[in-house]
């Protein structure tokens, strides 16, 4: 009953009728794309993104316990949804990790969160990393795609006068597709500037 609860409580946050610019332009525009470069027989062959998890490791947070949530904040903040603690699943002495520890914040964004989320790291974000050249476009085998942010301080939504810590954190991309080209092909019409391939 919680999680719908839950999932009620979010929709109603949502305007009526209010659908987010990348989910327009993923039906108007990527899927027709797509559906001539790959020759699907129907739309419905096409890759969609299913959700956005965005994960931060908090290393030493085994020594100071208000680090994990500093980071929970900042990424509540940064994607708009409540940030869960991670905790260790084992004891690792030379760690000093003991199981149960929290050691980093996860978030798993879908539907219009997703889209907005991604709309700003393609716009805004990505942009003000310095000497920004393009992302690796190495797909995990699966249709899936990890990306790196080395510093928090890349989205506007921190204040940089406020952290007290520059931790990096990782965006994966979970897609439908069957294969590394097709959600290469997906992602890139999303817009995310992959480095040009060398042919």
């Amino acid at each position: 009953m919680a999680k719908k609860e839950k999932a009620q409580a979010q929709q109603a946050a949502v305007p009526a009728g209010y659908v987010p610019t990348l989910q327009k332009v993923y039906k108007d525009e990527i899927v027709p794309k797509l559906v001539k470069e790959f020759g699907y027989t129907t739309v419905m062959q096409c890759p969609k993104l299913v959700k956005i998890t965005i994960n931060q490791g908090v290393g030493d947070a085994t020594g100071d316990k208000k680090l994990v949530e500093v980071a929970q904040s900042e990424l509540t903040t940064i994607t708009g949804q409540k940030a869960v603690i991670t905790s260790s699943r084992k004891d690792i002495s030379n760690f000093k990790l003991r199981k149960g520890m929290p050691i980093g914040v996860k978030v798993t964004l879908r539907a219009t969160k997703m889209y907005e989320f991604l709309e700003r790291l393609i716009r805004v974000s990505l942009p003000r990393i310095r000497d920004f050249n393009g992302i690796a476009s190495k797909m995990d085998g699966k249709g899936n795609y990890t990306l790196g942010i080395k510093e928090q301080i890349v989205f506007p939504e921190i204040d940089i006068d406020k952290i007290t810590k520059i931790l990096g954190l990782e965006i994966t991309f979970v897609t439908t597709a069957k294969t590394d080209q097709e959600a290469y092909a997906l992602l890139r019409e999303f817009g995310l500037p992959f480095k040009k391939k060398n042919n």
